[in-house]
């Protein structure tokens, strides 16, 4: 299904099983939950994924993750002396 491209959608993953892929990550943008679709990890850098590690995704027509991506933290800048 194609995927709905979403500038900068972040999230977190809540849980994630390596053995069925099944897995849920909670959007950075409204805290809510969102499952990952089945290829979720299709083309990505990731085989497999760790609680509260951040993520940047696209939607599917059905509202799931899909194609995830390495996620970024906020540059909090260099702190001066």
């Amino acid at each position: 299904m194609p995927a709905i491209p979403l500038d900068a959608v972040q999230g977190v993953i809540k849980s994630y099983d390596p053995l069925t892929g099944d897995g849920v990550l909670v959007n950075e943008a409204d805290l809510a939950d969102v499952d990952l679709a089945d290829d979720a990890l299709e083309g990505s850098v990731f085989r497999m994924l760790r609680q509260g590690q951040r993520v940047q995704f696209d939607l599917d027509v059905d509202g799931r993750a899909t194609r995830l991506r390495l996620g970024s933290e906020v540059d909090m800048g260099t702190p001066t002396l």
